[in-house]
Parts: structure tokens; C-alpha cells; sequence
């Protein structure tokens, strides 16, 4: 990830620190592994997407600060549940001691975490829930990100209006959640019709190719509710010649600045931290230290709109124009991350 140092505000932080719960059963004292330096693998499988690239160097930055580290070794191909089987298989035939996975399926890898598990390895999950008991999860309320989103867009529109749902990768745990929270929400506005529902898989250049499209397709629009790709989604509507709908993105930098640069555009984001893939680190370091980890570590997420003054605020402390568009802003979980903003730009490892 090409990114320029720049330091973390205390706005940030604060916004970081609120945005954390911690939720979930205490798990008893893990049994303390060989002592450190460890081996921490990651698996990914999302190439090409700005919040996995973060994802992924909170990982590095979090372990070499940490001291307890020796090396990260990083599995990290675009593939499905299968392909990530065969990743966690790589990393647990080198002898890593915690991994951390970015699950492709809720259920589908139940049975390589517990072989992990078996062999004493740490197993940590994050940004999306998974059903084995013997992993340690962190992630953001996704329930929750689809729900705020949403209910903030249906009432942008006065309770009634078209609008488009642009979900996620479909079987994915995070966009299932999402799309949950989204019908909560819609069943409270009757006079919401959802006009067209299509899958991103979280790849800019087709989210922007399908908001094209619908927008150039005559279909009446009144606004956009996004999974997190969201600043191609409004570009769409310049090529388009056409006025912008109000628009739901995340805290990534492109809709973050258009949110505040955009004559006419009004939209909201929601927070999602890619900095989950540091909590997951830390988390797995503290039980390879045999310390007491909670079983799951939840974040809530916050809406930021650009219709409030107070909003506006909060979105010009944490715009950052040196990063790329699908950065995401929110650097920091504190109190589990504990490098500094060059050290997760560096995104060097120990």
C-alpha cells in the first residue's frame, strides 16, 4: 500500500477509542507458548482493495512494535473459502504460532482452524464473524454498519424514494451482516422500494462500472446505499452527467474527501477500521503470552454525515488527503493498537 506519513491527530484517537466495545465470553488463561519472538501468519483473500492492504500492514505494524515478533508471513491471494484452506494449511506447515484470517465463509473453515487449534496455534479472526469455538474474533458490528447506513438514507429521503443496495461478496459473513442490518431498517419505511441489488465483491472497478450503468439505465434513483465502495459510486454520477442522490460510503479517504469537497452531494460514513487486522495481532499475541483474551471483541460503528455541522467537523479531523481512495481513515483501536501512524504507513514487518 502506497501511503505518506502523517500523524495520527488526538481527534482520531478519541474517535477510535469510542468506537470500541468489547463484547463476548472471557476465555480461561491460555497456556503460555514457546517464548517469543513468535511467528504470525495472515491469511487474506482480497487483492486489490485498499482496506485489506491496511488490513494487512496493521498486522506487521502491531507485531514489530510489539517486540514478541521474529516475522509475519502473509498469505494474501483474491480466492474463496477453498483457497483459504490452502493458505491456513501453508501457514500452519511453517510453524507460525497465531494466525490471523480475514474469513471468506462463516462456516467453511471450521475444520483448518481446529487442526490450528490442535497443534497449539493461536487462530484469530477478524472483520467478519465465523462459527468455530476455537478462534478468537474481533470485528466491527456489521449488523449494525448495515442498519445506521441505511436508516440514515431512508430519512435523507423523507421515508420513501428508490433507492439501490450495493452489497459486498455474496457467502461472505460481513456482507450477509450488512445486508441484515439494511432490511431491519427498511422494514420501518414501507414507502422504501429497493429498486436494484447487486454484488461489488469489494472491487472498485466494478462498483463503479454497475453505478455507471444503473444510473445511464433510466431507472429512477433517489439514492445509493454502498458496502463500503462509495467514492467510485459517486464518481459514477460526473461521467453520468447526472445530479448526485445522497449516497451511504464508509470512513475511506476518496468519500471522505468528497464528502466534504462535493458541491451538492450529501451522504454519510460509516465507520468500518481496516486497524482490526492490529487488534487481532494484539489480541493473539496476549494469548500466546497466556493471558486472559476475550473470546470475541466487537467494535460499534458510528455514522458521520456531511449534513451536520458537527459531522462536518469530524470528517474534516480525519480527512487525509495523502492517502489513497479506499484507505481507510480511522488509524487507530485504542487501547490494542499501540503503533504509530509512519509505522503503519511504513507497513514493515519485524
Amino acid at each position: 500500500m502506497r501511503v505518506t506519513a502523517r500523524s495520527v491527530t488526538a481527534r482520531w484517537i478519541g474517535l477510535a477509542a469510542a468506537g470500541v466495545v468489547a463484547a463476548g465470553i472471557i476465555a480461561g488463561t491460555a497456556s503460555a507458548a514457546s517464548d517469543p519472538p513468535w511467528k504470525i501468519g495472515v491469511s487474506n483473500t482480497l487483492q486489490g482493495n485498499g482496506w485489506r492492504e491496511q488490513m494487512i500492514c496493521a498486522v506487521k505494524a502491531q507485531s514489530k512494535v510489539s517486540g514478541k515478533v521474529g516475522s509475519v508471513s502473509v498469505e494474501s491471494q483474491t480466492t474463496n473459502a477453498a483457497g483459504q484452506i490452502a493458505q491456513i494449511r501453508r501457514l500452519i506447515s511453517q510453524g507460525v504460532n497465531a494466525i490471523i484470517i480475514n474469513p471468506a465463509d462463516p462456516k467453511a473453515l471450521d475444520g483448518v482452524i481446529k487442526q490450528a487449534a490442535q497443534k497449539g496455534i493461536v487462530v484469530v479472526t477478524v472483520d467478519q464473524a465465523v462459527t468455530a469455538p476455537e478462534a478468537y474474533q474481533a470485528y466491527n458490528d456489521q449488523v449494525a454498519y448495515g442498519r445506521l447506513g441505511a436508516e440514515w438514507l431512508f430519512k435523507q429521503l423523507g421515508g420513501k424514494g428508490n433507492v439501490v443496495e450495493m452489497r459486498g461478496i455474496a457467502g461472505a459473513s460481513a456482507d450477509t451482516d450488512r445486508h441484515k442490518g439494511f432490511q431491519q431498517a427498511l422494514k420501518k419505511y414501507p414507502n422504501i422500494k429497493v429498486v436494484k441489488s447487486v454484488f461489488t465483491n469489494w472491487t472498485p472497478s466494478t462498483a463503479s462500472q454497475q453505478a455507471l450503468q444503473l444510473l445511464q439505465s433510466g431507472t429512477k434513483i433517489d439514492g445509493i446505499w454502498t458496502s463500503g465502495i462509495d467514492s467510485g459510486v459517486v464518481n459514477a454520477f460526473k461521467t453520468a452527467g447526472k445530479k448526485p442522490v445522497p449516497v451511504v460510503g464508509a470512513n475511506n479517504e476518496g468519500f471522505v474527501s468528497q464528502l466534504l469537497t462535493n458541491k451538492g452531494l450529501k451522504g454519510v460514513a460509516v465507520t468500518n477500521p481496516a486497524t482490526i487486522g492490529g487488534v487481532g495481532t494484539a489480541l493473539a499475541l496476549d494469548a500466546l503470552s497466556g493471558k486472559k483474551v476475550a473470546k470475541v471483541t466487537k467494535l460499534t460503528p458510528q455514522a458521520i454525515s456531511n449534513t451536520t455541522a458537527s459531522g462536518r467537523t469530524t470528517l474534516k479531523s480525519l480527512n487525509n488527503p495523502k492517502l489513497q481512495a479506499y484507505d481507510p481513515v480511522q488509524l487507530s483501536i485504542k487501547p490494542y493498537t499501540t503503533y504509530t501512524a509512519d509505522q503503519l504507513y511504513s507497513c514493515a514487518g519485524p
